[in-house]
Order: structure tokens, then C-alpha cells, then sequence
């Protein structure tokens, strides 16, 4: 431990990590590991999407024309292969175009101007309001919160999802309308929701009796070990709780297929469903159908989609461990960071020495490596231990991971071998 080194021994490690960080930023790098998108390898396992869904074949099974307007819920077929990842039956699933996070930003926006099933009144005219963010979490949740002055409570996720305790005491309170969860790999920690979790929940007490769980499963099918984590499905736990319309069920096939022209995905009550279906129709006169045509064509079924999904697992999971092998070789014993190993996802989480993620990210930088800015994982970027860092692997090739991950723990190191001399030095004066 770091902590416990005599003062020459602290010297000899700063002098010989400094030595690293020289020879590490003298290679002249230039490695982004900021944001979880796909590799052009991924992309690659869809291109056969791209001559899909073909000449002339344009007709959906129920014989209607996929090149027009109509069919806002999206074509049966296509809600058919997703509805068991969605945990719905297909009559309970919307698909979207692209991006779920539209989906999540335009239910939040109806929410505040027409109000959801059993709301008294729209959520704005209430004095206030409040969701509750899972911390570390996604900075495009709490984007979206800020966007439209929604106050964000942090709760520290456990390992087996958030502290229910400080949840439950929370949701007792009126103006908390809703909580951002991914419940599955979750990001940036990779946490796993348990089935306690999920009842709880679900049969929980809300002050607000229009109260939403926001539930991005966004990982729910991206595995990173054979055997996959699953989860209890909270629509079921929901309707068994007497809470049917709590949970608003979000995904997409972004990094399952193209991630710019994927689909995207809502289930919910019956209830729930036809609200959304109301508030969409005003907005468009339906969706892509030719898209979701060409990925029913492509996957076929959702044994080709699982068969898919591990072909992503083969090309992502040897860039995971090569972040694990180096924090572990690197920083292993030492006391300055912490990490997750996840077993899906897109995210590896990191907490280094208290208040030094800044001076990581900035060292990180100035070698070449960039880094997701110190306190993004937290509602408007603020991080009160300044210690929490999410890496993204999957984006750069598999040498590319090695020597960012390398890099990242030397600058790791180093940020807690400074904060280490500066505090000796401090009680010295």
C-alpha cells in the first residue's frame, strides 16, 4: 500500500513511475477510450444488413407495403423477434427508429407536458421535481435531466444495484417522479440487479402515485462470459406488485447491429403503451418499417440475434481483460484504485485515489490518451470524491486497449504517488 511506504520508499516508487509515464508519453500515442461505441469489427458482423431487405422485397408477412407511412407501433414481425428481450409480448412493444435515447427524452418531455396514466396534472406543474440517479451512472440520463430542470439525487449503486434502503426512504417524497435504472451491466459499473432488487422495486412505496422506473436495459443481451447474467423481468414484477404501470422499458439494437441505423425500443402496461402510441402519433406518421424489415430478414429469430450477440462477445471480451490484466499488474496492492470486472457491458468502472480522477485525466491527456472527464458519471459532473473514471474498450482495436490500459495505470499510479507526496508534505509544514 502506498499509504504504508517509509519516505524513501515513496521516492523510489515516484521516481521509477515518473520514469514510466516519460517512456509511456514518448511513444507519442494518440488512443481514445472515451465514448462505448462499436468497432468498425462490429459494425463489420452487420453488413449484410446493408443489400437487406432487397429488391422488390418490401411486403411485411401481413402483406403491407413497408416503403409507406402508417404502422406506428412497428411491423409485427420485428416486435415479434425482440419481445422476449423486451420482456413483453409484442402487443406491448413500440419500436422507434435509431435511438432509445430519443425514446427516453420524448417520454420525460410528454411526461412533463401531458402527464403519464394516473397523473393528476402534467409533471411541470408541480413546484418541483426529482429523479433519482444511480451513482455511477450514464451522463446522457442526467443530460437529459438538466436539459429540463429536473433535480437528480445521487444513490450509491451496492453491487447488486442501488442502495434500496436510501431509495425507498426517497421515493416517499411526492416530487420525485422517477429513477433512471440500468439494471443489467450497468453503466459505468456493470452492476447486476437481483431479484430482490427488482421487487422492491417494484412493490415499493412512492409518494408520487405516477411514479416511473426509467429502465435503459441497454446490455440486456451483451454478454461478455458464455453464460450471461439475467435478470427478473420487472414488467412481471410490477403487475405481480399491483404497480403495472411503473416500469417504462427501454433498448435498442445500437450495438447489435448498426449502431447509426439500428432500432429502438419501448414496452410497458397496456396502459402505458397506448399513451405513449397517442403521444407519438403527433409526431410522426410512423416509423422506418424498412429498416425493421432488413433486421428481421438479417437475424431471422432470436436464436440468430443470442448467435449474433456472441460474436460480439468474441471480438469484445479479449479487449476487457486486457484492461483488467494491466490495472491488475500495475496497480494490484498498491491502494490506488479499485475496478470493476464486469460481465457485460461496455464500461469498465474505476475508482482511483480520492480526489485525483482530474489529475488522471489530465495526465492521461498529456500522453496521448483520452479519458471520459473526471465526474461525468455523476449528475452535472459532480463527483464529491473526485475518484470515479469510466473506460470505454471497445471502440479501439485490441493492441490499441493494451497500450491505453498500460498507460491509464501508470497515470493512475502516478496521480496517487503526487496526492500521497503532497499530503506528507502538508503535514510536514
Amino acid at each position: 500500500m502506498i499509504a504504508d511506504l517509509s519516505a524513501a520508499e515513496l521516492e523510489a516508487l515516484a521516481a521509477s513511475v515518473r520514469a514510466d509515464y516519460e517512456t509511456f508519453k514518448g511513444r507519442g500515442l494518440k488512443l481514445d477510450m472515451t465514448r462505448g461505441k462499436p468497432s468498425p469489427e462490429q459494425l463489420d458482423l452487420a453488413d449484410g444488413m446493408l443489400a437487406l431487405p432487397g429488391n422488390r422485397d418490401h411486403f411485411t408477412d401481413a402483406h403491407e407495403d413497408a416503403r409507406n407511412y402508417g404502422g406506428l407501433q412497428g411491423i409485427a414481425e420485428a416486435r415479434g423477434l425482440f419481445a422476449q428481450a423486451m420482456g413483453a409480448p409484442p402487443e406491448r412493444v413500440v419500436i422507434g427508429d435509431n435511438a432509445s435515447l430519443a425514446m427516453m427524452h420524448d417520454t420525460i418531455v410528454w411526461a412533463l407536458l401531458k402527464g403519464v396514466p394516473g397523473s393528476e396534472a402534467p409533471w411541470s406543474r408541480q413546484s418541483e421535481i426529482a429523479f433519482l440517479c444511480p451513482v455511477p451512472g450514464y451522463d446522457r440520463h442526467f443530460a437529459i435531466l438538466e436539459e429540463y430542470g429536473i433535480r437528480a439525487i445521487p444513490v450509491p449503486l451496492v453491487g447488486d444495484g442501488p442502495d434500496m434502503a436510501k431509495v425507498e426512504e426517497l421515493v416517499r417524497d411526492p416530487a420525485v417522479k422517477g429513477m433512471w435504472c440500468v439494471p443489467k451491466y450497468s453503466n459505468p459499473s456493470g452492476d447486476v440487479y437481483s431479484d430482490e432488487t427488482v421487487r422492491r422495486l417494484a412493490a415499493m412505496t412512492t409518494g408520487a402515485k405516477d411514479f416511473r422506473l426509467f429502465w435503459d436495459n441497454a446490455y440486456v443481451l451483451h454478454h461478455l462470459t458464455e453464460t450471461g447474467r439475467e435478470i427478473l423481468n420487472v414488467l412481471d414484477a410490477c403487475a405481480e406488485a399491483g404497480t403495472p404501470d411503473r416500469a417504462f422499458v427501454f433498448a435498442s439494437t445500437s450495438k447489435m447491429t448498426l449502431a447509426g441505423a439500428g432500432l429502438a425500443f419501448f414496452a410497458s402496461s397496456e396502459a402505458n403503451v397506448k399513451w405513449y402510441l397517442a403521444r407519438a402519433g403527433k409526431r410522426t406518421i410512423g416509423p422506418d418499417k424498412l429498416n425493421q424489415l432488413r433486421h428481421v430478414r438479417f437475424l431471422k429469430d432470436f436464436a440468430g440475434l443470442v448467435a449474433h450477440m456472441d460474436k460480439h462477445r468474441a471480438l469484445l471480451a479479449p479487449k476487457f481483460a486486457a484492461v483488467t490484466d494491466a490495472l491488475e499488474r500495475r496497480l494490484a496492492g498498491k491502494g490506488a484504485a479499485t475496478w470493476t470486472t464486469p460481465q457485460g457491458g461496455y464500461f469498465v468502472s474505476v475508482d482511483v485515489a480520492r480526489g485525483t480522477a482530474s489529475r488522471v485525466v489530465a495526465l492521461a491527456k498529456e500522453a496521448g490518451l483520452l479519458l471520459t472527464g473526471a465526474g461525468a458519471t455523476w449528475p452535472q459532473g459532480k463527483d464529491p470524491a473526485e475518484q470515479n473514471l469510466r473506460l470505454a474498450p471497445s471502440f479501439p482495436s485490441l493492441a490499441e486497449v493494451t497500450a491505453a490500459s498500460e498507460g491509464i495505470a501508470i497515470c493512475i499510479l502516478l496521480a496517487a504517488v503526487e496526492a500521497e507526496q503532497a499530503k506528507r508534505g502538508q503535514k510536514a509544514a
